[in-house]
This record gives structure tokens, C-alpha cells and sequence, in this order.
């Protein structure tokens, strides 16, 4: 559908110093401002996921920043975005929602400084974020080499457990790990920048983990094999996915690109929920030298993301993926 939606606009050439625009469906816009600078300029927003208001403006704040870091820079500045049913949510749902994404700007190191507010039938809150990185070492995820190893920073299922916690059916430690990594930010993309051998960079959100992964191989041209035994998966989402919890998101990705994706023989359900599972606030997604995979294995871990794992390489081959 989004597809759709952009058929005809033009693209945002001959604006010579956009670096990064509509045309690699990326993650971000990027201009260049000078030679040693270029500005990372993206936004992100939603309704709730989740019931406590605090937790929902963590969430929402920590989802917009990663596209920042998925571009390699690092963020400076944010604006708020909030839309709230007036008269109807109390002024201290509001207010927490507001300090939930003050304080995931704080643990960021930027303010938010200013924003826009409406008058909105559901609660909506989300960022406009703003980065900064040197021009000549933008992430794009388009520009992945045969070869490359596939490293994914967080594991998958956040769809999953959110359609769970929709039904009253999501524990509470669930719930805590669910928390925890949406709203662990995805600092490694500022080491990353600095790497010439990381040659692509995403993070999985909406389209789930097939989605983002065809993008970067339409960009590049190459076709992915991904290892279903590597991919991390939150521990608790395993759980629901095999007792059949699923979003109608993921049967909606699956219907728009599964005819790009080689699954294996037999019953592959719970792959299937789960690689298509869309992810609110998920991890990066690298694609980068075979020689260089240990040591960005290494700047997830010393970052604290313990799930981190390469899960696949990058062929030759048309623009597709293999699930093996």
C-alpha cells in the first residue's frame, strides 16, 4: 500500500546534497550540509501499544530515535509529537506519556525542544528526531555486498507479545521483557558509522524482519539466506507464537512480499509469524563483511545486546529471501 501511496511522486532530485531520500525506501533523510556534516532528519509515530501511559511515551521515543541510529549518526534535538482526546484522557495519562518520552530523550542525551499538539480521537505520540553524521559515513540499506554476513541486534516477537497483552494474556515478566527491549536504544549504529566493512544498516520495524531484509536486497540486488535456528526470538514470544497468538500485521506483510521468500519444506507457521511479526522499536539489522562480523558482534555486546547473533549471508542472486 505504501508502495502505492508513493507511485507517482517525483523523486526528490536534483537536490544535490540530499544524500538519502525517498528513493531506497531507507530509514531516514539525510542532508548534506557541509563536508565534515550532514544532518539525519526522520519521524515516527503511533497510538498505544501498551496500557501504562509512561511505558507507551518510552516506547514511541525510543522507536523514533532508532532511525537515527540506523542511518549511522548520532541524534541531537527532537521534537514531540501528541495528539490526545480532549476532555476525555485525564491530564495525568497525558502527562506521563510526555515524561516517558522526556526521559528516553534524556537517556538519549538530547532535549526535546519543542512539537506540535492536536485534538485527536485516540492518543497518538511519536518524535521528530534529528542526527548528525559525517556524509561519508552514512548507513544506507542499499548498498550490502555479496558476501556479506547478517548480524540482527534484537530478537524478534514484539508483535506477538503485544497482541497477547491486547487479550489480558501477557504475564507480567513477559510484559517486563517486553519493555526492556523496546525501549533499549539502538546506540551501536554510532560505532557502526565508523566500520567501512558494515556496508548496509536498518532496523526492523512494521515490515517485520523479511520486510526490512527485502529492502536492503531490492537496494543491493542480492538475495538473502537467513538460518531459522539462528534468528533470536524474545523468550516469551516463542511461547505465544506456538500457542497461535499472531498480529493481523504479519498476515498483511506476508501477503504483500511473501512471494519474494523461499520458506523450506513442511509446516512453517511459527517461522513464518515470527519473521513477519512487526516490530515496534526492533533491532538493527547489518549487513557487513565476513571479516568484520566478529567485531560488530562485539560493539552489540559491549553496548548490552546479549541476543545479537548473525543469522545469514548475502549471494549473488535476484531480490529475495531463503529461509533455511
Amino acid at each position: 500500500m505504501l508502495s502505492e501511496v508513493l507511485a507517482n511522486v517525483p523523486a526528490a532530485q536534483p537536490f544535490k546534497d540530499l544524500l538519502v531520500g525517498t528513493e531506497s525506501s531507507d530509514d531516514a533523510a539525510v542532508y548534506r550540509i557541509n563536508d565534515q556534516q550532514a544532518i539525519i532528519a526522520t519521524t515516527d509515530f503511533f497510538m498505544p501499544i501498551v496500557d501504562d501511559p509512561y511505558d507507551f511515551g518510552r516506547i514511541a521515543a525510543t522507536n523514533a530515535i532508532s532511525d537515527v541510529y540506523a542511518m549511522g549518526g548520532k541524534p541531537f534535538l527532537a521534537l514531540a509529537l501528541l495528539g490526545v482526546p480532549v476532555g476525555k484522557m485525564p491530564m495525568a495519562a497525558v502527562q506521563r506519556i510526555v515524561a516517558g518520552g522526556h526521559d528516553t530523550c534524556a537517556a538519549a542525551g538530547i532535549p526535546i525542544a519543542g512539537g506540535h499538539s492536536i485534538d485527536s480521537p485516540e492518543p497518538i505520540y511519536g518524535l521528530v528526531a534529528l542526527g548528525l553524521i559525517h556524509p561519508d559515513k552514512v548507513k544506507r540499506n542499499d548498498r550490502a555486498q555479496a558476501g556479506d554476513v547478517l548480524i540482527l541486534g534484537k530478537g524478534l516477537g514484539v508483535g506477538i507479545m503485544s497482541a497477547a497483552l491486547k487479550k489480558g494474556e501477557l504475564r507480567d515478566k513477559a510484559y517486563a521483557q517486553m519493555i526492556e527491549w523496546t525501549t533499549k536504544l539502538n546506540t551501536p549504529g554510532v560505532a557502526l558509522a565508523d566500520m567501512p566493512q558494515v556496508h548496509a544498516l536498518t532496523d526492523i520495524t512494521g515490515f517485520g524482519l523479511l520486510g526490512h531484509l527485502l529492502e536492503i536486497c531490492r537496494g543491493s540486488a542480492l538475495t538473502a539466506e537467513i538460518e531459522w535456528s539462528k534468528v533470536p526470538v524474545l523468550r516469551a514470544a516463542r511461547h505465544l507464537a506456538e500457542a497461535g497468538y499472531v498480529t493481523g500485521a504479519s498476515e498483511r506483510n506476508w501477503l504483500s512480499y511473501g512471494s519474494d521468500v523461499l520458506m523450506p519444506a513442511g509446516d512453517v507457521t511459527l517461522q513464518r509469524r515470527l519473521l513477519t511479526d512487526p516490530q515496534t522499536s526492533g533491532g538493527l539489522l547489518v549487513a557487513c563483511a565476513p571479516e568484520a562480523a566478529e567485531k560488530v558482534l562485539e560493539v552489540f555486546r559491549t553496548e548490552g545486546f546479549g541476543d545479537a547473533a548473525a543469522i545469514g549471508r548475502l549471494v549473488p542472486g535476484g531480490a529475495r529471501v531463503k529461509v533455511a
